[in-house]
Protein backbone atom coordinates (compact mmCIF):
# COMPACT_ATOMS: atom_id res chain seq x y z
CA UNK A 1 0.00 0.00 0.00
CA UNK A 2 2.87 2.37 0.76
CA UNK A 3 4.32 1.92 -2.71
CA UNK A 4 0.92 2.48 -4.33
CA UNK A 5 0.40 5.63 -2.25
CA UNK A 6 3.74 7.02 -3.45
CA UNK A 7 2.98 6.13 -7.08
CA UNK A 8 -0.41 7.84 -6.99
CA UNK A 9 1.05 10.89 -5.29
CA UNK A 10 3.65 11.16 -8.06
CA UNK A 11 0.83 10.97 -10.59
CA UNK A 12 -1.01 13.71 -8.67
CA UNK A 13 2.10 15.89 -8.73
CA UNK A 14 2.37 15.38 -12.50
CA UNK A 15 -1.24 16.46 -12.93
CA UNK A 16 -0.72 19.50 -10.73
CA UNK A 17 2.38 20.42 -12.74
CA UNK A 18 0.53 20.20 -16.06
CA UNK A 19 -2.40 22.23 -14.79
CA UNK A 20 0.05 24.79 -13.41
CA UNK A 21 1.63 25.02 -16.88
CA UNK A 22 -1.81 25.74 -18.34
CA UNK A 23 -2.44 28.32 -15.62
CA UNK A 24 0.90 30.05 -16.31
CA UNK A 25 0.30 30.12 -20.06
CA UNK A 26 -3.14 31.68 -19.73
CA UNK A 27 -2.10 34.13 -16.99
CA UNK A 28 0.94 35.42 -18.88
CA UNK A 29 -0.05 34.93 -22.52
CA UNK A 30 -3.78 35.62 -22.77
CA UNK A 31 -4.05 39.33 -23.51
CA UNK A 32 -6.80 39.98 -26.10
CA UNK A 33 -7.58 43.36 -24.51
CA UNK A 34 -10.76 42.39 -22.67
CA UNK A 35 -11.84 43.96 -19.39
CA UNK A 36 -11.02 40.89 -17.27
CA UNK A 37 -7.99 39.33 -18.96
CA UNK A 38 -6.20 38.87 -15.61
CA UNK A 39 -9.30 37.38 -13.99
CA UNK A 40 -9.47 34.74 -16.73
CA UNK A 41 -5.88 33.74 -15.93
CA UNK A 42 -6.50 33.64 -12.19
CA UNK A 43 -9.66 31.55 -12.71
CA UNK A 44 -7.50 28.83 -14.23
CA UNK A 45 -6.08 28.04 -10.76
CA UNK A 46 -9.02 25.74 -9.90
CA UNK A 47 -7.71 22.54 -11.52
CA UNK A 48 -4.37 22.98 -9.74
CA UNK A 49 -6.14 22.94 -6.39
CA UNK A 50 -8.10 19.83 -7.40
CA UNK A 51 -4.89 18.03 -8.41
CA UNK A 52 -3.17 19.02 -5.16
CA UNK A 53 -6.08 17.46 -3.25
CA UNK A 54 -5.17 14.18 -4.95
CA UNK A 55 -1.57 14.62 -3.83
CA UNK A 56 -2.68 15.18 -0.23
CA UNK A 57 -5.18 12.30 -0.22
CA UNK A 58 -4.29 9.86 -3.03
CA UNK A 59 -7.08 7.49 -4.14
CA UNK A 60 -5.37 4.29 -3.04
CA UNK A 61 -7.19 0.99 -3.68
CA UNK A 62 -6.30 -2.44 -2.30
CA UNK A 63 -7.46 -4.52 -5.26
CA UNK A 64 -5.16 -4.83 -8.26
CA UNK A 65 -7.93 -4.13 -10.78
CA UNK A 66 -9.25 -1.15 -8.85
CA UNK A 67 -5.76 0.27 -8.49
CA UNK A 68 -5.07 -0.15 -12.21
CA UNK A 69 -8.35 1.60 -13.09
CA UNK A 70 -7.53 4.55 -10.83
CA UNK A 71 -3.98 4.80 -12.21
CA UNK A 72 -5.30 4.81 -15.78
CA UNK A 73 -7.76 7.53 -14.81
CA UNK A 74 -4.86 9.77 -13.80
CA UNK A 75 -2.74 8.78 -16.80
CA UNK A 76 -5.66 9.53 -19.09
CA UNK A 77 -5.79 13.07 -17.75
CA UNK A 78 -2.05 13.43 -18.37
CA UNK A 79 -2.37 12.15 -21.95
CA UNK A 80 -5.19 14.60 -22.65
CA UNK A 81 -3.33 17.55 -21.17
CA UNK A 82 -0.04 17.15 -23.03
CA UNK A 83 -1.29 17.82 -26.60
CA UNK A 84 -3.77 20.42 -25.33
CA UNK A 85 -0.95 22.34 -23.67
CA UNK A 86 1.08 22.24 -26.87
CA UNK A 87 -1.87 23.62 -28.82
CA UNK A 88 -2.60 26.51 -26.49
CA UNK A 89 1.11 27.36 -26.19
CA UNK A 90 1.36 27.66 -29.97
CA UNK A 91 -1.81 29.75 -30.11
CA UNK A 92 -0.76 32.18 -27.41
CA UNK A 93 2.87 32.43 -28.52
CA UNK A 94 1.78 33.25 -32.06
CA UNK A 95 -0.81 35.80 -30.85
CA UNK A 96 -3.46 33.83 -32.69
CA UNK A 97 -7.22 33.69 -32.03
CA UNK A 98 -8.28 35.67 -28.98
CA UNK A 99 -10.88 33.15 -27.81
CA UNK A 100 -9.91 30.29 -25.49
CA UNK A 101 -13.23 28.45 -25.84
CA UNK A 102 -14.16 28.68 -29.53
CA UNK A 103 -16.23 25.51 -29.67
CA UNK A 104 -17.10 22.26 -27.92
CA UNK A 105 -14.63 20.40 -30.16
CA UNK A 106 -11.79 22.60 -28.91
CA UNK A 107 -12.92 22.50 -25.28
CA UNK A 108 -13.72 18.81 -24.81
CA UNK A 109 -10.11 17.57 -24.25
CA UNK A 110 -9.76 20.09 -21.44
CA UNK A 111 -13.16 19.12 -20.03
CA UNK A 112 -12.31 15.41 -20.10
CA UNK A 113 -8.92 16.08 -18.48
CA UNK A 114 -10.59 18.15 -15.76
CA UNK A 115 -13.23 15.45 -15.18
CA UNK A 116 -10.55 12.75 -14.89
CA UNK A 117 -8.58 14.94 -12.47
CA UNK A 118 -11.72 15.63 -10.44
CA UNK A 119 -12.61 11.95 -10.18
CA UNK A 120 -9.01 11.11 -9.28
CA UNK A 121 -9.14 13.61 -6.41
CA UNK A 122 -12.73 12.79 -5.42
CA UNK A 123 -11.95 9.12 -4.89
CA UNK A 124 -9.07 10.09 -2.62
CA UNK A 125 -11.25 12.41 -0.56
CA UNK A 126 -13.94 9.71 -0.30
CA UNK A 127 -11.41 7.21 1.00
CA UNK A 128 -10.15 9.76 3.53
CA UNK A 129 -13.69 10.65 4.59
CA UNK A 130 -15.18 7.15 4.87
CA UNK A 131 -12.05 5.21 5.73
CA UNK A 132 -10.40 2.40 3.82
CA UNK A 133 -12.54 -0.22 5.56
CA UNK A 134 -15.84 1.21 4.30
CA UNK A 135 -17.80 -0.47 1.53
CA UNK A 136 -16.17 -0.01 -1.86
CA UNK A 137 -19.48 0.84 -3.53
CA UNK A 138 -20.16 3.58 -1.01
CA UNK A 139 -16.69 5.08 -1.51
CA UNK A 140 -17.18 4.93 -5.28
CA UNK A 141 -20.51 6.77 -5.12
CA UNK A 142 -19.15 9.50 -2.86
CA UNK A 143 -15.92 9.80 -4.87
CA UNK A 144 -17.83 10.11 -8.15
CA UNK A 145 -20.13 12.77 -6.69
CA UNK A 146 -17.16 14.71 -5.34
CA UNK A 147 -15.35 14.35 -8.66
CA UNK A 148 -18.25 15.85 -10.58
CA UNK A 149 -18.53 18.62 -7.99
CA UNK A 150 -14.82 19.47 -8.32
CA UNK A 151 -15.18 19.49 -12.11
CA UNK A 152 -18.20 21.77 -12.08
CA UNK A 153 -16.69 24.22 -9.60
CA UNK A 154 -13.28 24.49 -11.27
CA UNK A 155 -14.67 24.44 -14.80
CA UNK A 156 -17.51 26.88 -14.17
CA UNK A 157 -15.23 29.49 -12.61
CA UNK A 158 -12.94 29.53 -15.63
CA UNK A 159 -15.72 29.25 -18.20
CA UNK A 160 -17.72 32.13 -16.77
CA UNK A 161 -14.66 34.40 -16.69
CA UNK A 162 -13.51 33.44 -20.20
CA UNK A 163 -16.95 33.69 -21.81
CA UNK A 164 -17.68 37.02 -20.12
CA UNK A 165 -14.37 38.40 -21.37
CA UNK A 166 -14.99 37.18 -24.91
CA UNK A 167 -18.54 38.55 -24.97
CA UNK A 168 -17.11 41.89 -23.91
CA UNK A 169 -14.63 41.67 -26.76
CA UNK A 170 -17.47 40.95 -29.17
CA UNK A 171 -19.43 43.98 -27.99
CA UNK A 172 -16.41 46.28 -28.04
CA UNK A 173 -16.47 48.51 -31.11
CA UNK A 174 -13.52 48.09 -33.45
CA UNK A 175 -13.06 50.71 -36.12
CA UNK A 176 -11.02 48.52 -38.45
CA UNK A 177 -8.83 45.45 -38.61
CA UNK A 178 -6.24 44.40 -41.14
CA UNK A 179 -7.73 40.90 -41.02
CA UNK A 180 -11.20 41.81 -42.25
CA UNK A 181 -14.68 43.09 -41.29
CA UNK A 182 -15.19 44.01 -37.63
CA UNK A 183 -19.00 44.03 -37.40
CA UNK A 184 -19.81 41.55 -34.59
CA UNK A 185 -23.29 40.98 -36.05
CA UNK A 186 -21.92 39.53 -39.30
CA UNK A 187 -21.43 35.77 -39.08
CA UNK A 188 -18.48 34.27 -41.02
CA UNK A 189 -19.41 31.55 -43.54
CA UNK A 190 -19.41 27.88 -42.57
CA UNK A 191 -16.27 25.83 -43.21
CA UNK A 192 -17.89 24.04 -46.15
CA UNK A 193 -19.24 27.19 -47.83
CA UNK A 194 -17.36 28.92 -50.69
CA UNK A 195 -13.94 30.23 -49.70
CA UNK A 196 -11.75 32.61 -51.66
CA UNK A 197 -8.52 34.55 -51.48
CA UNK A 198 -8.61 38.33 -51.49
CA UNK A 199 -8.21 40.19 -54.77
CA UNK A 200 -5.19 41.82 -53.14
CA UNK A 201 -3.31 41.01 -49.93
CA UNK A 202 -0.24 41.64 -47.86
CA UNK A 203 1.29 38.27 -47.11
CA UNK A 204 3.40 36.88 -44.32
CA UNK A 205 4.70 33.32 -44.01
CA UNK A 206 6.59 31.87 -41.06
CA UNK A 207 7.94 28.32 -41.22
CA UNK A 208 10.23 26.16 -39.12
CA UNK A 209 11.11 22.52 -38.79
CA UNK A 210 12.50 20.24 -36.11
CA UNK A 211 14.21 16.87 -36.18
CA UNK A 212 13.85 14.76 -33.05
CA UNK A 213 12.71 17.92 -31.23
CA UNK A 214 15.79 19.89 -32.35
CA UNK A 215 15.19 23.09 -34.33
CA UNK A 216 16.89 22.69 -37.71
CA UNK A 217 15.61 25.58 -39.81
CA UNK A 218 13.48 28.68 -40.06
CA UNK A 219 12.09 30.75 -42.94
CA UNK A 220 10.46 34.20 -42.77
CA UNK A 221 8.73 35.57 -45.89
CA UNK A 222 6.88 38.85 -46.51
CA UNK A 223 5.16 39.82 -49.73
CA UNK A 224 2.31 41.49 -51.58
CA UNK A 225 -0.18 40.23 -54.16
CA UNK A 226 -2.59 41.79 -56.62
CA UNK A 227 -4.60 39.13 -58.40
CA UNK A 228 -2.07 36.75 -59.98
CA UNK A 229 0.76 39.28 -59.66
CA UNK A 230 2.90 38.60 -56.60
CA UNK A 231 6.26 39.52 -55.14
CA UNK A 232 7.82 38.27 -51.95
CA UNK A 233 11.22 38.13 -50.28
CA UNK A 234 12.36 36.30 -47.22
CA UNK A 235 15.30 35.04 -45.22
CA UNK A 236 15.98 31.33 -44.84
CA UNK A 237 18.33 29.74 -42.32
CA UNK A 238 18.09 25.99 -42.89
CA UNK A 239 20.33 23.00 -43.45
CA UNK A 240 19.94 23.61 -47.21
CA UNK A 241 20.37 27.36 -47.60
CA UNK A 242 21.30 30.53 -45.77
CA UNK A 243 20.36 33.91 -47.13
CA UNK A 244 17.68 35.95 -48.88
CA UNK A 245 15.26 34.34 -51.31
CA UNK A 246 12.55 35.94 -53.39
CA UNK A 247 10.07 35.45 -56.20
CA UNK A 248 8.18 37.92 -58.37
CA UNK A 249 5.55 37.34 -61.07
CA UNK A 250 3.93 40.18 -62.97
CA UNK A 251 1.85 39.40 -66.00
CA UNK A 252 3.86 37.05 -68.23
CA UNK A 253 7.22 37.83 -66.59
CA UNK A 254 8.92 36.29 -63.57
CA UNK A 255 12.06 36.89 -61.53
CA UNK A 256 13.97 34.82 -58.96
CA UNK A 257 16.17 36.01 -56.09
CA UNK A 258 18.71 33.65 -54.50
CA UNK A 259 21.46 34.08 -51.89
CA UNK A 260 24.41 35.85 -53.48
CA UNK A 261 22.55 36.27 -56.80
CA UNK A 262 20.58 39.39 -57.73
CA UNK A 263 17.06 39.28 -59.16
CA UNK A 264 17.19 37.23 -62.37
CA UNK A 265 14.53 36.80 -65.05
CA UNK A 266 13.26 33.21 -65.21
CA UNK A 267 10.62 31.32 -67.21
CA UNK A 268 7.07 31.91 -66.01
CA UNK A 269 6.59 28.29 -64.98
CA UNK A 270 9.34 28.66 -62.35
CA UNK A 271 7.02 31.01 -60.46
CA UNK A 272 3.97 28.77 -60.81
CA UNK A 273 2.17 28.18 -57.53
CA UNK A 274 4.26 30.66 -55.53
CA UNK A 275 1.49 33.15 -54.74
CA UNK A 276 1.12 31.73 -51.21
CA UNK A 277 -2.49 32.27 -50.09
CA UNK A 278 -4.13 31.75 -53.51
CA UNK A 279 -2.26 28.50 -54.06
CA UNK A 280 -3.20 27.25 -50.60
CA UNK A 281 -6.88 27.91 -51.27
CA UNK A 282 -6.73 26.32 -54.74
CA UNK A 283 -4.84 23.14 -53.82
CA UNK A 284 -5.42 22.38 -50.13
CA UNK A 285 -8.70 24.11 -49.28
CA UNK A 286 -10.79 22.67 -52.08
CA UNK A 287 -14.57 22.29 -51.64
CA UNK A 288 -14.08 18.54 -51.26
CA UNK A 289 -11.53 18.92 -48.46
CA UNK A 290 -13.58 21.57 -46.68
CA UNK A 291 -16.75 19.48 -46.88
CA UNK A 292 -15.38 17.34 -44.04
CA UNK A 293 -13.68 20.18 -42.13
CA UNK A 294 -14.02 20.31 -38.37
CA UNK A 295 -15.75 23.49 -37.25
CA UNK A 296 -13.88 24.69 -34.15
CA UNK A 297 -16.07 27.71 -33.54
CA UNK A 298 -15.79 31.46 -33.81
CA UNK A 299 -12.81 33.56 -32.77
CA UNK A 300 -11.66 37.16 -32.87
CA UNK A 301 -8.31 37.89 -34.49
CA UNK A 302 -7.21 41.50 -33.99
CA UNK A 303 -10.84 42.58 -33.69
CA UNK A 304 -12.10 40.72 -36.75
CA UNK A 305 -14.51 37.82 -36.36
CA UNK A 306 -13.54 34.54 -38.02
CA UNK A 307 -14.58 30.91 -38.14
CA UNK A 308 -11.87 28.46 -37.14
CA UNK A 309 -11.84 25.29 -39.25
CA UNK A 310 -9.53 22.28 -39.43
CA UNK A 311 -8.77 19.62 -42.02
CA UNK A 312 -6.16 16.89 -42.25
CA UNK A 313 -3.46 17.25 -44.86
CA UNK A 314 -0.64 15.10 -46.24
CA UNK A 315 2.85 16.11 -47.24
CA UNK A 316 2.30 15.70 -50.98
CA UNK A 317 -0.64 18.11 -50.95
CA UNK A 318 1.23 20.62 -48.81
CA UNK A 319 4.22 20.62 -51.17
CA UNK A 320 1.91 21.51 -54.06
CA UNK A 321 -0.01 24.08 -52.02
CA UNK A 322 3.03 25.73 -50.45
CA UNK A 323 6.17 25.10 -52.53
CA UNK A 324 8.21 27.35 -50.23
CA UNK A 325 8.51 24.45 -47.77
CA UNK A 326 11.23 23.12 -50.08
CA UNK A 327 13.53 25.68 -48.46
CA UNK A 328 13.22 23.55 -45.32
CA UNK A 329 12.85 19.97 -46.51
CA UNK A 330 14.30 20.06 -50.03
CA UNK A 331 13.34 17.12 -52.20
CA UNK A 332 12.70 14.76 -49.26
CA UNK A 333 9.81 12.35 -49.68
CA UNK A 334 6.79 13.73 -47.82
CA UNK A 335 4.21 11.27 -49.15
CA UNK A 336 3.59 9.62 -45.77
CA UNK A 337 3.71 12.82 -43.73
CA UNK A 338 0.42 13.71 -42.08
CA UNK A 339 -0.90 16.59 -40.03
CA UNK A 340 -3.54 19.27 -39.50
CA UNK A 341 -4.26 22.45 -41.39
CA UNK A 342 -6.17 25.06 -39.37
CA UNK A 343 -7.65 27.96 -41.30
CA UNK A 344 -9.74 30.98 -40.42
CA UNK A 345 -12.57 32.21 -42.65
CA UNK A 346 -13.50 35.84 -42.10
CA UNK A 347 -16.85 37.57 -42.60
CA UNK A 348 -15.91 38.50 -46.18
CA UNK A 349 -15.69 34.80 -47.03
CA UNK A 350 -11.93 34.95 -47.52
CA UNK A 351 -8.92 33.20 -46.05
CA UNK A 352 -7.07 35.43 -43.61
CA UNK A 353 -4.88 32.99 -41.69
CA UNK A 354 -3.80 29.37 -41.88
CA UNK A 355 -1.63 27.32 -39.50
CA UNK A 356 -0.20 23.93 -40.31
CA UNK A 357 1.71 21.22 -38.48
CA UNK A 358 2.89 18.00 -40.15
CA UNK A 359 5.08 15.16 -38.90
CA UNK A 360 6.74 12.27 -40.64
CA UNK A 361 9.90 10.17 -40.81
CA UNK A 362 13.16 12.11 -41.03
CA UNK A 363 14.41 9.96 -43.91
CA UNK A 364 16.25 12.16 -46.39
CA UNK A 365 16.32 15.11 -44.01
CA UNK A 366 18.95 14.06 -41.49
CA UNK A 367 20.88 10.83 -40.96
CA UNK A 368 20.28 8.79 -37.83
CA UNK A 369 17.14 10.82 -37.03
CA UNK A 370 13.65 9.43 -36.46
CA UNK A 371 10.90 12.05 -36.57
CA UNK A 372 10.72 15.42 -38.30
CA UNK A 373 8.08 18.10 -37.85
CA UNK A 374 7.17 21.07 -40.04
CA UNK A 375 5.12 24.05 -38.84
CA UNK A 376 3.94 27.14 -40.66
CA UNK A 377 1.64 30.14 -40.35
CA UNK A 378 0.50 32.24 -43.28
CA UNK A 379 -1.51 35.44 -42.97
CA UNK A 380 -3.20 37.45 -45.72
CA UNK A 381 -4.19 40.91 -44.47
CA UNK A 382 -5.36 44.20 -45.96
CA UNK A 383 -7.30 42.13 -48.46
CA UNK A 384 -9.04 44.14 -51.15
CA UNK A 385 -7.08 47.34 -50.50
CA UNK A 386 -5.17 48.96 -53.39
CA UNK A 387 -1.78 47.29 -53.78
CA UNK A 388 0.67 47.75 -56.65
CA UNK A 389 3.12 44.97 -57.44
CA UNK A 390 6.16 46.47 -59.18
CA UNK A 391 8.98 44.63 -60.95
CA UNK A 392 12.05 44.10 -58.73
CA UNK A 393 14.95 46.50 -59.10
CA UNK A 394 18.01 44.79 -60.53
Amino acid sequence: MRVRTIELRILGVALAGLWFAAFALVLTGYRPGGPVDIVVGLAAVGPIIVALVAVLWPPVARGDRAFAAIAWLGLGAVLLLLPSLAGIATQLAGRGPQTLLPSLEAAYPWLLALLATGLFAGLGVARRRLGETSLRRRRLRLGTALGFAFTVLAGAAFTVAAVANELALGDRPSISSRFGPTDPEVEPPRCSEPLGAGTTARLELRMDDTVDDRRTGQVVIDGIRNGADVRWTGFAATRLTLGTHGMARIGDRAWLLQPGIAWTAVPLDVAAGTDLDRQLVTIALTPGNRAVAEDRGLAYIEGSRARHCRITIDGTTLRLALPSINLLVGASDLSIWRGDLDFWVFADGQLGQADGRLTGPAIGIEEDALIAELRFRITAVDRGLPISVLPPAR
